[in-house]
């Protein structure tokens, strides 16, 4: 760097009228070639931090927010079954995975409001011309769905012994209908961002402005009954898998575990059944991708050239490149010919799929998009793998005492998260340059005022802030799971009769 080769000395000082000290000219040209050369490593460009930033956020507030939706259906079965049977496994069921819901719903209120002042901070001039559309379906969101849910939560928390039986159980329902309704709006905005429709664009002032002209169009757009489906199946798999992970821990540390062998097999089956249906609608999901955005579909096979594609079941690269650039020249892949173009048309095996580079405008970033795809689709398989045997034990006996299967859901427990983020990415990331499909790019929904210095030191905040809620999230969690494991280690018959005691850690 030109700074690091002049030496200062007092010399490179000259002295100012007033007695003070100018800097010699030579060292302000040389402070100021050493600023444009750092300046780049200080500061991303506003496009590119906040596009980050805001992933990042999203990153964490998306596993709260599935923690919501697919643990909603459980709390509902668990209370329901409670009031039903008055068997003390499902009360147990039901107050440890409430305490869970509570901190997760609280937590994802926390990372989730400041995502909707970037709509102005950082995203001002798409918020400008996309205000008419997202403005009513986020309204929606906060006052139909968030006051639902905490309302009727804070009766499943406090008021088991005020309410009758039949009120405590709507109200498990009303919390679920609360948390699913507030996915739907905020899906109505994403996936009208994916296939925009009922509307019609305006010049104002030369703004471009989206204008409501059929909400319904709007709001039920082609992609919307497809996100949604496949997302809220995803939220369940995500759940799903803490809780048989969860109940694999408990029943391994005590094989006569009455409570969480119920939770166990209950998981299980559910497991099977939405890991293989996420198969089946993921192929025809993919099917209405390569119909409305064929450059997200090309990067999720990396197809540069237009012509027949095939499917890479494995994709391995073959050095360093490969990873940020994957072609089908640097990889190596086990494919199955012309598979994506038999998928992409819905039954020809012939069909000619658009490759990236005859697309007018700038790819998605492919390795971003091609390996998240990956991801997401190899964790489905397993997931449908692991479904199976653990219904198949359990059909067969001896559930309990398998350790390996055991162990297996315990170490998977994590990862339909992981799943779930990564198919989030390929929906986000692969509909780049565009933040509205054919209407507005990112680059140009970025707020002008905004500066490179701004946007990156805004990053740097969120990233810290969002690491420390998410450390808060996993320390009151292991508080819940330590206190669960230090119940009573057996559950005796007992245990499962209406009249019996309240078991409590110090038992």
């Amino acid at each position: 760097m030109a700074i690091a080769e002049y030496q200062f000395t007092t010399a490179d000082t000259l002295p100012s009228g007033n007695g003070e000290h100018d800097m010699h000219p030579k060292t302000v040209e040389l402070l100021t070639t050493a600023t444009a050369e750092l300046a780049p490593l200080l500061a991303l460009s506003p496009e590119l931090a906040s596009r980050i930033q805001f992933g990042w956020a999203i990153t964490i507030h998306i596993i709260f927010a599935a923690l919501s939706v697919g643990l909603a259906p459980f709390l509902v079965y668990f209370t329901v079954q409670e009031v039903r049977t008055g068997k003390r496994r499902y009360a147990r069921l039901r107050k440890f995975w409430t305490k869970i819901f509570a901190v997760g719903f609280i937590m994802g209120t926390v990372t989730g409001i400041p995502m909707g002042f970037m709509f102005g901070t950082n995203f001002g001039a798409f918020s400008t011309t996309a205000g008419e559309l997202i403005g009513g379906p986020l309204s929606f969101e906060a006052k139909m769905a968030f006051f639902l849910e905490a309302v009727f939560l804070g009766v499943l928390l406090f008021g088991r012994e005020r309410v009758s039986d039949r009120f405590y159980a709507l109200s498990s329902v009303m919390v679920a209908l609360g948390a699913w309704l507030s996915a739907f709006w905020i899906l109505v905005v994403n996936s009208w961002m994916q296939t925009p429709r009922g509307h019609e664009v305006v010049m104002e002032d030369g703004i471009p402005i989206a204008q409501l002209t059929d909400p319904l169009a709007a709001f039920f757009n082609p992609r919307f009954p497809w996100m949604y489906v496949h997302m809220q199946n995803a939220a369940v798999i995500s759940v799903t898998l803490l809780i048989v992970g969860l109940a694999a821990y408990f029943v391994w540390k005590n094989r006569d575990s009455k409570v969480w062998k119920t939770a166990l097999r209950a998981g299980l089956v559910v497991l099977l059944l939405t890991s293989a249906f996420q198969a089946i609608h993921g192929d025809m999901y993919g099917r209405h991708v390569a119909e409305t955005q064929p450059h997200k579909f090309a990067a999720m096979e990396a197809h540069y050239e237009t012509g027949q594609a095939d499917l890479h079941l494995i994709a391995l690269p073959t050095e360093l490149e490969s990873l940020t650039d994957p072609r089908a020249d640097n990889l190596y892949t086990i494919s199955i010919p012309h598979l994506a173009s038999f998928l992409a048309s819905g039954g020809d095996p012939t069909a000619e799929v658009t490759g990236l580079n005859d697309f007018e405008y700038e790819s998605p970033p492919v390795a971003w998009v091609f390996w998240s795809f990956r991801i997401m689709v190899g964790l489905g398989f397993w997931f449908i793998a692991l479904g199976a045997w653990g219904t198949y034990r359990a059909w067969r006996g001896g559930l309990a005492d398998d350790d390996r299967l055991l162990k297996a859901l315990m170490l998977s427990s994590p990862l339909g998260f992981v799943a779930l983020i990564t198919g989030w990415y390929v929906a986000e990331i692969g509909r780049q340059p565009w933040i509205i499909q054919d209407v507005l790019t990112t680059a140009e929904g970025v707020s002008p005022p905004l500066s490179g210095t701004e946007a990156t030191l805004t990053l740097v905040a969120f990233v810290i802030g969002y690491i420390l809620l998410f450390g808060v999230f996993l320390y009151v969690f292991g508080r819940i799971v330590d206190e669960e494991a230090q119940r009573h280690e057996v559950d005796s018959e007992e245990d499962d009769h209406p009249d019996a005691p309240e078991v409590t850690a110090d038992d």
